[in-house]
Parts: structure tokens; C-alpha cells; sequence
């Protein structure tokens, strides 16, 4: 079975080569580029990890991951932060994310990291 990954990011660049490698090493993958009723898009999807941008339209990733880190329902999804500022492990902590990638982001990286949440 596929793994699932949600993708939260406003720049649409990012959400089509993040899709790429991730349908490349055999992920399914949703983006929505607004934390909209971020909760409700969530359980709709129900994912395996979560990637969540810091900067985004309406409430920002820290906010965003709060809220599903206080639903009982997703908080066990995993969240990996991802952004390009340079404090993002503080954000990624504040936000209680559970890991971190830094943008521009190496592609191996990047695979190792959602491969460690998606291994079986």
C-alpha cells in the first residue's frame, strides 16, 4: 500500500517537485497551498506525514501544526517542518513538530527523511 503525504506550501514550485520525488520513490501525495480549515482538509486525507511550510495564507505553519498536534484524532501524524528560515528548529519545536527539513533542501535528504516516517 501507498503511503500517504500531505504537503502545505504556497509556492506551487515547491509542491511539484516535492510531488515528483515523492511519487518517484512511491508516495501518494495531496498539497493544498493554504492551512484552510487545516484540520478538516487533514481528516478528509487522512496521511502518513504531514510536510508543513512556515509561511502560509491564513495561519501559519505554526498554528496549523498546534492544531493538529492538539486533535486527538491527528496528532499521531507525523509533522515535518519545512521551510527556509534560518531558526527552523526553533520554529519546528515551538510549533511541536516532530522533524525538520531546511529549504533549499538536498533531495537525498529530503527522501531519507520522509522514508524514515513512511518506512512499514
Amino acid at each position: 500500500m501507498k503511503k500517504k503525504v500531505f504537503i502545505f506550501d504556497d509556492n506551487l514550485e515547491i509542491l511539484e517537485l516535492c510531488t515528483e520525488i515523492l511519487q518517484d520513490i512511491g508516495c501518494e501525495v495531496q498539497t493544498s497551498p493554504t492551512t484552510n480549515s487545516v484540520e478538516q482538509q487533514v481528516s478528509d486525507y487522512m496521511p502518513d506525514l504531514i510536510l508543513m511550510d512556515n509561511w502560509l495564507p491564513d495561519m501559519s505553519g505554526i498554528e496549523a501544526t498546534k492544531l493538529l498536534k492538539a486533535n486527538p484524532q491527528l496528532k499521531d501524524i507525523p509533522v515535518i517542518y519545512f521551510s527556509a528560515n534560518s531558526n527552523i528548529s526553533e520554529l519546528a519545536n515551538q510549533a511541536g513538530a516532530d522533524d525538520f527539513l531546511a529549504k533549499p533542501f538536498d533531495i537525498d535528504l529530503f527522501e531519507k527523511t520522509v522514508k524514515k516516517y513512511t518506512a512499514e
